[in-house]
């Protein structure tokens, strides 16, 4: 057996903390298309969002600082202990993780950053009353009022499963380049599919 081990919202886009826009609609589907694509010699697991899990849907944005405070390292290593056990038991001869490009608790190579003690709790249980239009709109507010940004850096479960599966292939999902993430996740796994092939503008051509 492989495995492939990802971030729920990548395959379910309304994990997503505002709601689901396009471009995780778009990823959704070419993530289906591409793991049709797969052998019977792999599997897929996708973990329980830790965000989810600690905070609840919707939730407004924050950065991997608000999330630590507010106990995220304890969620990650429930979860990280969940795909341990998957892992003993089932012996994958292959293990591909995908994560998420900027996720605070899921980036690869990339994750978000804020200041926990200028960020404002309160909007927690608010982003919970809010109607899908508004926590859109809201949410672009709460990452320029607050100083976000991305940077160089693990999310905080992925530091703990790269500190205890080393051995495991690390992949990032980049949302906002759907065509190149689906390059690199196809190399991971062994596919030659392209982006192209996957929408079937192959198919096109041929005739």
């Amino acid at each position: 057996m492989n495995l492939l081990i990802i971030a729920p919202c990548l395959l379910s886009p309304f994990y997503v903390y505002r709601g689901a826009k396009e471009k995780e609609y778009e990823t959704a589907r070419m993530l289906r298309k591409l793991l049709g694509e797969l052998g019977e010699e792999w599997q897929v697991f996708a973990y329980p969002c830790p965000e989810f899990e600690l905070v609840g849907w919707p939730r407004p944005p924050m950065g991997m600082e608000s999330f630590e405070r507010l106990g995220m390292r304890e969620k990650a290593n429930v979860i990280a202990d969940f795909i341990g056990r998957v892992l003993t038991e089932e012996k994958p001869e292959k293990v591909v993780f995908l994560g998420v490009k900027g996720s605070p608790t899921c980036g690869v190579f990339h994750t978000t950053s804020n200041d926990p003690d200028s960020y404002d709790y309160g909007l927690i249980p608010a982003f919970f009353y809010m109607t899908k239009e508004k926590r859109l709109e809201e949410s672009r507010k709460v990452v320029e009022g607050f100083g976000f940004r991305i940077r160089e850096g693990l999310g905080i479960l992925f530091e703990e499963l790269m500190r205890r599966f080393p051995e495991g292939v690390y992949v990032e999902f980049d949302k906002d380049d759907v065509e190149d993430s689906v390059r690199r996740l196809g190399e991971a796994l062994g596919l030659g599919v392209t982006l192209s092939e996957l929408k079937g503008e192959h198919m096109e051509t041929e005739r």
